[in-house]
């Protein structure tokens, strides 16, 4: 599937004893990126609301490879491996910006639940079909061209 890279600034308080950015952050970065993937597809909290559910992640595996530290400026790419009934599962690459070697790689389990029973059902075709199409060559070739 399709790519989604959002970009970021590590920040001074994300840092750990060692100097470099602290486990737990990665996640947060991680999500972010899953959010940003949403929204670029007009998927918003607003959007979410509507549809009566939310994706949750119910489970991550991150491959800590390399550190990052203050100021630099991460790639995060996510993309969407499979999707199908309540489950969807995410899978992750961050870089430092304009450098080709891995920081991270991450897959998540993220689950559609309602969002007033919190229990998982089945993702709306809505959601479906937008996925799908942003991974149809046309889509591809129009998001590039607007670059």
């Amino acid at each position: 599937m399709k790519q989604f890279t959002t970009q970021l600034r590590v920040r001074y308080h994300e840092m750990d004893a060692l100097g470099h950015v602290n486990n737990a952050v990665y996640q947060h970065y991680l999500e972010q990126a899953a959010i940003e993937h949403s929204e670029h597809l007009g998927f918003d909290r607003e959007c979410y609301e509507e549809l009566g559910g939310i994706f949750v992640m119910r489970r991550v595996e991150i491959d800590y490879l390399r550190p990052a530290v203050a100021g630099d400026n991460l790639e995060v790419s996510t993309w969407l491996q499979t999707i199908r009934g309540p489950r969807a599962i995410r899978r992750y690459e961050i870089r430092k910006q304009g450098n080709e070697q891995l920081l991270v790689t991450a897959e998540a389990l993220w689950v559609w639940v309602d969002s007033k029973t919190m229990r998982p059902r089945a993702i709306p075709r809505q959601l479906l079909d937008a996925f799908e199409q942003a991974n149809q060559p046309d889509m591809i070739n129009q998001t590039l061209s607007n670059k």
